[in-house]
């Protein structure tokens, strides 16, 4: 349903760049039985659930008034902030996540483990370097980016 997040982000960028706020990310997915568009906007400081509602009515407004319908079945419209665990997708995320504690999954083990937190000390276009903590001693370790199959903001406990 690519064509469905391509037709999605194209009508909600101009929503969002009048606001000055910045497209996350865009889903439509099925859970269960029902399906679900959703689309994660954020800006500096934080996004609220007023300017949340904002997007929500406008893109809804703007999707009611193609024809053909480009969804053409049943569906949920969520417009939310990504929260405290953003995920990383673009070159903006990973700048803006140097120094930051963060979560990489990976597609192939990296020494036994498909999983790292760490601290990310720095990036480029083929790898990233992160500072873990292995029990009492910090090491770090470098991820080759074409094996990350998900990267995010983390919390630490």
């Amino acid at each position: 349903m690519s064509t469905v997040v391509e037709t999605v982000t194209e009508l909600v960028t101009p929503i969002l760049e009048e606001q000055n706020f910045e497209l996350v990310e865009v889903e439509f997915l099925k859970e269960g039985k029902n399906w679900f568009l959703r689309v994660f906007i954020d800006k500096e400081g934080g996004i609220d659930i007023e300017e949340c509602a904002f997007v929500s009515e406008h893109l809804s407004e703007k999707l009611d008034s193609i024809d053909p319908d480009p969804i053409p079945q049943a569906y949920f419209l969520e417009v939310s902030s990504p929260g405290a665990e953003r995920p990383l997708k673009k070159e903006a995320d990973y700048q803006r996540a140097l120094g930051e504690y963060i979560h990489v999954s990976l597609y192939q083990p990296l020494d036994g483990e498909k999983q790292y937190e760490g601290f990310l000390q720095s990036y480029d276009d083929a790898e990233l370097v992160l500072k873990i903590r292995i029990k009492t001693r910090e090491k770090e370790i470098t991820v080759d980016r074409k094996n990350i199959a998900k990267a995010r903001l983390a919390i630490q406990f």
